[in-house]
């Protein structure tokens, strides 16, 4: 190896640690691109007393815990994962994976919090949302830890 150059060596360093960083995702991907669907059409349908999440999530209309929910749905579900699915990054997996994890068990409290409560119980969107989350979790986690 003595023939090659320091900027060769530098160059070939760098792209091997650039590989490092990112993830492929293989047939995952189109899982994540579901899970991100269901997450939006969620969004779309009722959560509490027949309003839709997205009123939810501009109104805070749903009380604590579903409006949590709403926010973390968003940020974790659609926005990281679309970010990660885009990019490719393991940190981006890895941040998708564990967002949607809180994301989950705040989901749960959300609908929780509506069985317990005089709430009429929770929509048919706020348990799609929680299943597209609980789904996301174990596909990010996988993809991120599956990184060679």
């Amino acid at each position: 190896m003595s023939d090659v150059s320091p900027q060769t060596r530098a160059e070939i360093d760098g792209v091997g640690r650039a590989a490092m960083r990112r993830i492929d995702p293989g047939t995952r991907a189109m899982v994540v691109a579901v899970g991100v669907v269901a997450a939006v059409a969620s969004l779309l349908l009722p959560w509490v007393a027949g309003a839709p999440g997205w009123q939810i999530l501009a109104a805070d209309a749903g009380g604590p815990f579903p409006t949590f929910f709403s926010y973390t749905m968003t940020t974790f579900a659609i926005v990281v994962s679309v970010a990660a699915l885009l990019t490719r990054l393991w940190v981006l997996a890895w941040l998708a994976a564990f967002g949607c994890g809180i994301t989950s068990v705040t989901g749960l409290w959300a609908i929780w919090s509506l069985q317990t409560g005089a709430a009429p119980g929770p929509g048919i969107g706020l348990v799609l949302g929680v299943l597209a989350v609980v789904v996301l979790t174990f596909v990010w986690a996988g993809a991120a830890l599956s990184r060679t």
